[in-house]
């Protein structure tokens, strides 16, 4: 039972649950090794952080090693397979960029967003090129990969290696669990186990699924601006310190970002931002709020925000990934919640998806419905990701269950230890309360711990030694382990102004993001043990 809203039936556990579940030994992974060792996994081992550096500054000897990587930051392979097929098969594509989105509306805007530059071509529903001109302006093909890393559309690695078999370039596709129904049918699951999840009643219409929780952020936000922008409102606010690509998406796409994007810091101090918003009085089009927020995981007080924002006719717009809708209640409180499911719902760690949902309770409700589906319809969902979450969603109660068991012990013992200077979690006494308000249940602990070092213990050494997986991503049965400044913000540490810039904020350069796996918690402890020395 999870906080009493969801009974998980034991017996009807399939053997891929039971698998995902079982004890893992806890190994170093060679460089570039797979997060799951499986095709379509979406993180990548980064051991030490010689390799760290060296893969946030394309140093070959590293790169050649990588494999695969976060697939919204490394092309996937297959991706790689598909544009290569394409030169090969047209010539005058040789000297040329390719960029494969999710489906041909995806690849249509990109193209607007490239100011109405180069050349469509459909592959599948599901997979559409971009093709820019020999002459194309370099900078071009980097704004390209931002759009598409900041907005979530780069085509799946699945629906790219059933083309290639398709072509003949594949023997077959990769052997996986998938759901034993058809697309319609897997689709159906996933939506109503979600609603589920999100509970109050929620109808599984009010819920849709994209290609990755990016593209379910971007489908809020242009969802919200459909509605906002004709009454005047186009500014947005950025509370706290969120993931890079979503303040990117607020920094960079609004329609004047020199005047919409506006960034309150103090998650706590809803006093200053309701000046804030009082202070744009009318042009506000909405707040976006990670509950908790990534890497601090601070909660603000999520009711009282919400009743500031709904008597200013400002939308809300909230994340609950971090800690996973299987463990905190926000849907009364949002106007759209948006949710990456490569996190806890795909527990293995080999889907991208995410999913953007309605509050039908909300005073917007009426006119985001439609704008949401429209918005949340742009990028295309291959069917056999869904296929594959489908076939692991059952497991997820589960696996929170264990790591939720997991997490309160492998933070005391962090807070514990005489190296570590400072501990952040779901627990920590700078924002329980706002958490527990929320939460399913006393034990909804989540998997995100965050920790630095004290000032005389240097970073790599313990890094270095640590014998955990070592890649970006959690909420999957592997406990996942990552310098996470470095990969999310490595210009900002590099850099004596962006460090002070980070300081200020309160995130330390060297803060290490750990997630709590489904392996035991003394066999995690010891490594973190081990390492620490």
């Amino acid at each position: 039972m999870i906080g009493g809203r969801f009974a998980l039936d034991m017996t009807c556990l399939s053997s891929v649950i039971l698998h995902a579940l079982a004890p893992m030994s806890l190994v170093h992974r060679p460089l570039g090794q797979r997060i799951p060792d499986r095709l379509h996994a979406v993180s990548c081992s980064l051991p030490t952080m010689r390799d760290v550096i060296g893969y946030e500054e394309k140093d070959p000897a590293i790169t050649a090693h990588l494999t695969s990587g976060y697939p919204r930051f490394v092309v996937h392979p297959l991706l790689k397979q598909v544009a290569s097929a394409l030169r090969r098969a047209d010539p005058a594509l040789a000297a040329r960029e390719l960029w494969l989105c999710a489906g041909p509306r995806a690849a249509a805007a990109l193209r607007d967003h490239l100011d109405g530059l180069g050349e469509l071509r459909e592959l599948t529903p599901e997979l559409s090129a971009l093709v820019l001109a020999p002459d194309a302006d370099p900078e071009l093909a980097t704004r390209a990969r931002r759009y598409l890393q900041h907005t979530g559309a780069f085509g799946s690695s699945r629906a790219a290696e059933d083309w290639l078999v398709r072509q003949g370039l594949l023997p077959a596709a990769e052997a996986e669990t998938l759901f034993a129904g058809d697309a319609a049918a897997a689709t159906d699951h996933v939506r109503r186990t979600l609603a589920r999840w999100l509970g109050h009643g929620l109808a599984p219409a009010d819920l849709h699924l994209t290609p990755s929780g990016m593209a379910a952020t971007f489908a809020a936000f242009s969802a919200v601006n459909a509605v906002q922008a004709p009454r005047g409102r186009t500014r947005w606010v950025q509370l706290g310190w969120l993931y890079l690509d979503t303040i990117a998406i607020l920094q960079k796409l609004t329609a004047r970002p020199a005047e919409d994007y506006l960034h309150h810091a103090d998650v706590f101090d809803l006093a200053g931002l309701e000046r804030l918003l009082d202070a744009h009085a009318g042009r506000v089009a909405g707040v976006f709020a990670e509950v908790p927020t990534n890497p601090l995981i601070q909660t603000p007080a999520l009711p009282a925000l919400a009743a500031l924002c709904h008597a200013r006719g400002v939308a809300l717009v909230v994340d609950p990934t971090i800690a996973s809708p299987l463990n905190l209640d926000v849907l009364p409180h949002a106007d759209l919640v948006v949710n990456s499911l490569t996190k806890y719902a795909a527990g293995e760690g080999d889907v991208i998806l995410g999913a953007a949902t309605t509050n039908p309770a909300s005073p917007l409700a009426p006119a985001l419905r439609p704008a949401l589906a429209a918005a949340a319809g742009l990028a295309a969902v291959y069917p056999r990701d869904v296929a594959r979450l489908a076939a692991q969603i059952d497991a997820a109660p589960a696996l929170v269950a264990r790591i939720n068991a997991s997490t309160p012990r492998v933070a005391a013992f962090l807070q514990a230890h005489p190296k570590v200077a400072e501990v952040h979690w779901s627990g920590h006494p700078y924002s329980s309360d706002n958490y527990t308000a929320l939460a399913r249940s006393p034990a909804s602990a989540g998997s995100m711990i965050t920790f630095t070092l004290r000032e005389d213990v240097p970073l790599a050494p313990v890094y270095d030694r640590l014998r955990l997986a070592k890649g970006p991503s959690f909420g999957i049965t592997t406990s996942l382990v990552c310098p996470f400044m470095f990969l999310a913000h490595y210009d900002l540490v590099t850099t004596p102004e962006g460090r002070a810039d980070l300081l200020k904020q309160g995130l330390h350069p060297e803060l290490l993001r750990l997630s709590v796996g489904a392996e035991p918690a003394e066999e995690i402890i010891g490594a973190l043990a081990e390492a620490l020395g």
